[in-house]
């Protein structure tokens, strides 16, 4: 069982959430916040497993308690719930460490899945705002100096992570590279592993803050 925090100003959208979620025999909404002081309180009681955050909420907004979540000691996994005019945002959203972001008007069936993808410890970003955010986060990122765990990629999971970071999905990679997807898991974990990184959103960061990729850069 999934356990979810629905966090959201507005208590029609709190109430619609919920309905979608709890009618899934795998998710249970152990709590609901309208604000972020709210959404920390309810996260220390409820010990959710995923908060659904929206960004703009009155006093402590989304932004800041995802910070303040995930800095804490096991925290639970932040997915924010956006809009197309919170470009800035999701960029600092980027650098807090969220698991992603999912559209408002995604529907139902979307919804569903992506809790169920950041529970199971993956990062998503739907695909209609993937290619905006990341190049917004490039052009706002002076490149650092490449570290050492770089060095320890191969040339073809260098490769990978280059086209992870531009927004690629396991399948399209696998067309461009023309490897099977098994193949590309298989890389994509490694590459994570070798340069200590928790999920995809968090290789999208390093890339451009390290030069691997700039924006406007293309395969």
């Amino acid at each position: 069982m999934t356990r979810v925090v629905v966090a959201d100003d507005q208590a029609l959208v709190r109430a619609g959430l919920t309905m979608v979620l709890e009618a899934e025999p795998d998710i249970e909404v152990v709590g609901e916040a309208a604000d972020g002081h709210e959404v920390l309180d309810v996260a220390r009681r409820a010990a959710p497993d995923v908060v659904l955050m929206d960004i703009r909420m009155p006093g402590l907004d989304g932004l800041e308690a995802s910070r303040r979540l995930l800095a804490g000691s096991e925290p639970p996994k932040v997915l924010v719930l956006t809009t197309f005019d919170e470009e800035e945002y999701l960029y600092e959203a980027l650098r807090a460490g969220t698991s992603g972001f999912l559209l408002k008007v995604s529907p139902p069936e979307q919804l569903i899945g992506a809790i169920r993808t950041v529970a199971a410890g993956n990062a998503l970003i739907d695909p209609a705002v993937t290619r905006r955010v990341i190049e917004a986060f490039g052009r706002r990122v002076a490149a650092k100096p490449p570290p050492p765990a770089l060095q320890e990629l191969t040339a073809r999971e260098l490769e990978v992570l280059g086209l992870l970071a531009r927004g690629r999905s396991n399948q399209e990679i696998a067309c461009e590279l023309i490897v099977g997807d098994a193949t590309v898991k298989t890389h994509v974990a490694r590459v994570l592993m070798k340069l200590g990184l928790r999920d995809r959103v968090q290789a999208v960061v390093f890339a451009y803050e390290h030069g691997i990729v700039t924006p406007g850069d293309d395969a």
